[in-house]
């Protein structure tokens, strides 16, 4: 099933570019305004921005919490309805990549740093200030701890960014649309995706990547200094965070210019071997069966109380725990989702609705499951034995607790030096990814430009980072995509309508044409039967030794 839409060129030359000028120009314009904002009244703007973000999270809370249970909700319906079976492409597309390859890019794509740096902080500030059951006993209080882990880190998420990404590949590659965020509105806005309307979504989508991108490199060149400075001993100054960044970038570069299918499959894949290398390590020189029966019980745990936390909005209580834990985490995901959704669409030609569904929605969220119960997991007993390091060092610095969780173990220095070259190679693979989604959307949705215009897009994140740090700003700028998650969420619950109308009506009209083929192939094999006993009719009467002999008489001897 695959449907043409007419459609307006947008992308035009600009400065040797492939662009939409507006689309370009808007983004750039609004940028240099916000970072120059950030700068000049730092104070101001964190006052400001943490004004917006209390008043969002207070307001607004309540749309974050029914958005993302609405998103798994038509996920799985997608996955497990009469569309499951599309194939993303048409029925004849095959897959571009490996399904380890897919995975491995979707999940480096989707997870980041963020893997690495709260797997073991977020449960212990949530066991330090226990969203519900201060005063309890301190087993529960761990085990809720792991459970709101596995809330902020799993399903919902992957539901959010499933919601983005099966929207632009459809649309993409089956309505053979450009690969922006206007394209999934088609349904619902026509025509007029094509005029300001689809600006705006677009000029929204690079804003919002660029942002977010910029704000992980800057806390996640902080994350890499740390370790290089508990590691060997590196200072840890401004101008080495500096110098870390302009490392990251070239080799986003150089990833970047490369392109999806050399670059990003190859530092996507490094990640994961990486991080499947410290994992074994810490399974076999760690607590091997606690790990395993503890990701049993926690998994179990999470589906118990899954509905529960997933609902949960402080309304009675009246504290501000989910406003500044889940609320945050929610706006972070959504505010990340063209960027994430936009790449996952990007390599995700030849799948079914339902592998699609089921493979972004489940598989990274297992794997997270499993790693946050090894590091995470562990913390909490060794804290509920009486080891208190692990409180000391994220309550010190988070970005070394990693390491200071390292030392616990034989062969320290190797996972040490394992865990830096994670944390690179996260960052710059979102950083590699995050170009390509950018020229992509402001190339008018264009599959293919000119190197490049990707090799920009690489230097100006790092840029944004790097000016960033070194002026201050990045704490306000994190707030900026943080609230900029609200009204994301509505647009994405627009796109969940818009999404199942459009799907229903190409599935309609497609059952319709197969009908109409049916009762045509139907009468024609009727036609033939007629027509056959027609002509055999005919030579009968023309041939009279085809006539059957007759039986003489007697009177004819």
């Amino acid at each position: 099933m695959s449907i043409k839409v007419t459609r307006k060129e947008s992308a035009s030359r600009f400065l040797g570019l492939v662009v939409n000028k507006t689309v370009f120009l808007s983004a750039i314009a609004v940028i240099i305004f916000t970072v120059g904002f950030t700068l000049i009244f730092e104070k101001e703007a964190d006052y400001y921005f943490g004004m917006a973000q209390t008043f969002v999270s207070a307001h607004g809370g309540w749309i974050y919490t029914l958005s993302v249970n609405l998103f798994i909700v038509f996920g799985l319906y997608m996955a497990f309805s009469k569309f499951g079976a599309i194939r993303i492409g048409g029925a004849k597309s095959k897959p571009e990549f490996s399904l380890w390859a897919w995975f491995a890019m979707l999940f480096s794509a989707g997870i980041g740093n963020g893997l690495v740096l709260f797997s073991i902080a977020d449960p212990v500030r949530d066991f330090l200030n226990p969203p519900r059951l201060a005063g309890h006993e301190p087993a529960l209080i761990a085990q809720e701890a792991i459970n709101f882990s596995f809330l902020h880190h799993g399903i919902h998420g992957w539901a959010i960014y499933s919601v983005v990404g099966l929207s632009l590949a459809y649309f993409t590659f089956n309505r053979k649309m450009p690969l922006t965020l206007r394209s999934a509105f088609y349904p619902l806005l026509g025509n007029r995706i094509h005029g300001w309307m689809g600006d705006v979504i677009d000029i929204m989508a690079v804003i919002t990547t660029l942002f977010g991108l910029a704000t992980t490199i800057g806390f996640g060149v902080g994350q890499i200094n740390s370790g290089l400075t508990h590691v060997f001993g590196t200072p840890s100054t401004l101008f080495y965070q500096v110098l870390i960044i302009v490392g990251v970038t070239l080799a986003a570069t150089i990833s970047a210019f490369s392109g999806v299918n050399k670059g990003v499959q190859m530092l996507s894949k490094l990640n994961v071997r990486v991080a499947s290398a410290i994992f074994l390590l810490i399974l076999i020189l760690g607590p091997t069966t606690f790990i395993f029966k503890s990701y049993i019980q926690n998994i179990g745990s999470y589906l118990v109380h899954f509905v529960d936390m997933s609902t949960w909005t402080e309304s009675l209580q009246g504290t501000d725990w989910q406003k500044t834990r889940t609320i945050m985490y929610w706006g972070w995901w959504i505010s990340w989702s063209p960027f994430v959704g936009t790449f996952i669409a990007r390599i995700s030609r030849g799948r079914t609705i339902k592998e699609f569904i089921l493979c972004v929605l489940i598989l990274p969220a297992l794997v997270t499951f499993l790693w946050f119960s090894a590091f995470g997991g562990t913390t909490m007993r060794d804290i509920l034995l009486g080891d208190t390091a692990m409180i000391a060092a994220v309550n010190d610095n988070i970005s070394t607790a990693l390491y200071v969780f390292f030392d616990k173990f034989p062969l320290a220095m190797l996972l040490k030096v394992l865990g830096v070259i994670l944390i690179c190679s996260f960052i710059i693979t979102s950083a590699d990814s995050g170009a390509l989604v950018v020229d992509s959307i402001t190339s008018g949705g264009k599959l293919k430009t000119p190197r490049y215009q990707r090799v920009i897009w690489a230097v100006a994140t790092g840029l944004i980072a790097a000016v960033l740090m070194y002026g201050g700003g990045l704490n306000a700028l994190q707030t900026v995509v943080t609230i900029s998650g609200l009204p994301f969420a509505i647009l994405l619950i627009m796109m969940c309508f818009s999404l199942y109308r459009g799907i229903n009506e190409d599935y309609d009209k497609a059952e319709r044409q197969e009908k109409l083929l049916e009762r045509e192939s139907y009468r024609k094999n009727i036609l033939d039967l007629v027509n056959k006993e027609r002509e055999e009719k005919n030579l009968k009467k023309i041939d009279p030794e085809t006539q059957p002999k007759k039986k003489p008489n007697i009177t004819d001897i």
